[in-house]
């Protein structure tokens, strides 16, 4: 008896011990529950997408070489490990279906656990996915004259009516380098305020609107030349590069060296309520000094707070035409910086309800 009764004992230990570890794995369970909860309350994004808490980080990837725009993303996804808070995409005004649909059903699939941003340009791009950069310019004027609401403005404004969720916009970025060829600054600002208007005539409400300039000091009175007005404008984009050897720069920025310039004098002299976002950015690499790449995107969680109207990051991950050229984080010292840099708490935030 004595025996069974020292079994018994061990087995009750035994339980006992189980049941309490379960309630200790619980109860850390419902504290870490509780905590992301309140985090998800107070960090809620606004109705214009403004995370309070952090800022966005999200990428333009470039149609994989099947022509999916999903396969993409999923596939750059893997190599950062994580998942995007925001995907950028490039449409032109050709009205088909390669590129001048907005919302594209690859878009639409990606927009179901991601945030979405679509830069519309009043051009028709030569080759798909504008890949040679060549284009025929519509006008600024033509645009806010409405030569084209019918067959593309208004057809695109619905689309994104119907998609529901709300998305970033931008009509023609990088506006300070499309004068003259597309039309003066007063033009511009016509034409941007005629594409809102009649978004706004249809009832979209699920648009976000970003002006977004190069942020090019060397173009500053021209970009202030530019500005639609407060009214128009929810978000300010501006897309600044360590391009080094790239544009033979002489200097290698860092990244707040690369950034924080055309942030304060956009700031001081557009605005400084407004959110902003780094709508592309990247750095170039140094060939004699790969590490430097890495060094440049680990910094970004350290510099980022200190540029606290920056509310999203959006890299450009793809070459551009020269040497020394390649702004993709998709290997190397690079690819291990940029994923680092995901990680930081200040990065991820939650998303607003899908």
């Amino acid at each position: 008896m004595s025996g069974q009764y020292a079994q018994d004992a061990r087995r009750s230990t035994r339980l006992a011990l189980a049941l309490a570890a379960v309630g200790a794995l619980l109860a850390v369970a419902g504290v870490w529950w509780t905590a992301r909860e309140e985090k998800e309350s107070r960090c809620a994004p606004s109705a214009i997408l403004e995370p309070p808490c952090g800022a966005w980080w999200g990428a333009y990837v470039p149609y994989a070489e099947n022509g999916s725009l999903k396969d993409a993303v999923y596939g750059f996804e893997k190599k950062i490990g994580r998942r995007l808070d925001l995907v950028y995409n490039y449409h032109d005004m050709s009205n088909t279906e390669r590129d001048g649909v907005l919302l594209t059903p690859d878009e639409r699939e990606l927009g179901r656990d991601r945030m979405l941003m679509l830069a519309w340009e009043s051009t028709v791009w030569t080759e798909p996915h504008h890949r040679n950069w060549t284009e025929t310019q519509l006008g600024w004027r033509d645009v806010a004259a409405g030569k084209f609401d019918a067959k593309i403005i208004d057809p695109g404004a619905r689309r994104i009516k119907e998609y529901g969720r709300t998305i970033f916009f931008s009509f023609d970025q990088e506006t300070d380098f499309r004068t003259p060829d597309a039309g003066t600054p007063e033009e511009f600002i016509a034409a941007y305020r005629h594409v809102h208007d009649r978004f706004e005539k249809l009832g979209v409400d699920n648009v976000v609107w970003v002006w977004t300039v190069s942020g090019y000091l060397g173009n500053a009175a021209l970009m202030k030349s530019l500005y639609p007005g407060d009214a128009y404008v929810d978000w300010i984009g501006m897309d600044q590069y360590n391009y080094f050897l790239c544009h033979d720069s002489p200097d290698w920025l860092d990244f707040e060296r690369s950034q924080r310039p055309s942030y304060e004098w956009l700031r001081a002299n557009i605005s400084d309520t407004k959110p902003y976002m780094l709508s592309e950015f990247s750095t170039a690499p140094d060939p004699a000094r790969p590490d430097r790449q890495r060094d440049w995107y680990r910094r970004i969680p350290q510099v980022a707070p200190t540029l606290p109207e920056v509310k999203a990051l959006v890299h450009w991950n793809r070459p551009v035409p020269g040497d020394n050229c390649d702004l993709t984080v998709d290997k190397g010292p690079a690819l291990e910086g940029y994923r680092d840099a995901g990680r930081a708490d200040y990065f991820n935030q939650p998303l607003p309800p899908r």
